[in-house]
């Protein structure tokens, strides 16, 4: 495929019905069954993903009981790649279940998705669904993308066990933080771990410069990535060099991954750990035990959070119905139904660990964590906002390497250099 076509020009040649020509070489992917009467789903909750087992569990029950088939076609990270070039031949998924960030989020505005605000009421799904996850999964023009679906809660863990050993408590500011890494590494144990060479680590290093923005100048900053011109941006970059230096992270912290974070974290190594909600269903009892679940410590001096911050946002995994499944309607509204009835959701919840955009009261007492993590509330903790919802798609894996960099030994002003320079392509 020639790379000066664009992935605009793609998808709107591929709506025009003129994709053939575009495609040679591509590899696009067939769904497995075309067969009448089928549903071809795309899903990401698949593999050891959280909730892939009791999602599977789930199509096979609507399947028992309809009689009407359901072809799972499975991808992980690569999900949006997949199904663009899917689209363009043709060939795509009925229904995706993939998260709202980077690619996706124009897909709807291509075409690529059929909008679905109409279907919400027809297919009595909208008092279902937590209103603010509709917002946040409605675009500029009023096109709701996607059926929300699972949801992000993304606090942060502390083993009290090892704090005692240190004799320290969970921090509620930067100041403590920095002492109670002190007192932690001097017993011989990491203070926080995160995966620093990829996502995780990047979430963490956004987290951090939230700490001095107001909602509306963190939407601006990343959107654009201009972090020189905001002051505040600036002093965000400058707090986490200061935590860095101060040791606050774990000894080659930038080599870690959101998998390592977790393992040093669970084999109790570290006793800090930033991890949404999904990863904590996997943390064993006995560790489970140890833990209290809360916030990252706000800045002792400068900051605009009134409490220890929480990434907290609905751009988990959404429903989407491509250009295709749009012939399907009357196919995929029972298994969109299905998905959204209170079995299935009471499922994902106790069986999984997931945050569900359904409006629910059940809480899973087999994922302590979780449930610890669903209940803390606004006094306790400042939710801040999962920058991937205004992230320039061509930005997204370039900021990953400039967060990594962040990691090490580089000063405030290099950082924000690399960081600008991740947006040069958008």
């Amino acid at each position: 495929m020639s790379h000066s076509i664009s992935r605009r020009t793609l998808l709107r040649a591929a709506i025009g019905g003129v994709a053939a020509p575009l495609l040679a070489g591509c590899g696009a992917l067939t769904p497995a069954s075309r067969r009448p009467g089928a549903l071809s789903v795309h899903t990401q909750l698949s593999g050891a993903v959280a909730g892939a087992t009791v999602f599977a569990d789930a199509v096979a029950a609507y399947e028992r009981r309809t009689g009407r088939p359901v072809a799972l076609l499975k991808n992980g990270s690569d999900l949006p790649i997949v199904f663009e070039t899917s689209s363009l031949a043709g060939a795509e998924a009925d229904v995706a279940l993939v998260n709202l960030q980077g690619r996706t989020l124009s897909w709807t505005g291509l075409g690529a998705t059929i909008p679905l605000t109409g279907l919400l009421d027809e297919w009595g799904l909208r008092d279902k669904i937590i209103p603010e996850a509709l917002a946040e999964w409605t675009d500029a023009d009023g096109n709701l993308r996607a059926f929300p679906f699972t949801r992000t809660n993304w606090p942060v863990s502390y083993n009290t066990r090892l704090l005692e050993q240190a004799g320290a408590q969970i921090p509620t500011t930067s100041d403590e933080l920095i002492a109670v890494a002190d007192a932690l590494r001097s017993k011989g144990i990491g203070p926080v771990t995160v995966g620093g060479s990829d996502w995780s680590g990047q979430k963490m290093f956004l987290q951090v410069i939230q700490g001095f923005l107001t909602a509306d100048e963190a939407k601006r900053v990343f959107g654009s990535g201009k972090l020189s011109e905001s002051p505040a941006a600036v002093a965000g970059v400058e707090h986490f060099v200061e935590l860095r230096d101060a040791g606050v992270f774990v000894d080659d912290v930038q080599g870690y991954t959101s998998d390592s974070e977790l393992t040093q974290f669970n084999t109790g190594k570290a006793a800090i750990v930033p991890a949404m909600s999904s990863a904590l269903a996997k943390v064993p009892a006995e560790r489970a035990r140890e833990v209290v679940v809360g916030g990252w410590p706000k800045p002792s001096r400068g900051g605009v959070l009134a409490h220890p911050s929480v990434i907290r946002r609905f751009n988990g995994h959404g429903i989407w119905i491509s250009r295709g499944g749009a012939d399907k309607l009357d196919l995929i509204k029972p298994f969109v139904q299905h998905l959204y009835s209170d079995e299935v959701i009471d499922s994902m919840i106790l069986g999984s660990g997931r945050d569900m955009s359904r409006i629910t009261d059940t809480v899973s007492e087999d994922f302590p964590l979780v449930a610890q993590a669903s209940r803390l509330t606004d006094q306790q903790v400042s939710p801040v906002m999962l920058p991937d919802l205004v992230i320039p798609q061509s930005a997204f894996e370039p900021m990953i390497q400039a967060t990594a960099a962040a990691y090490g030994p580089i000063p405030a002003e290099r950082i924000i250099e690399v960081f600008e320079r991740a947006y040069a392509t958008v």
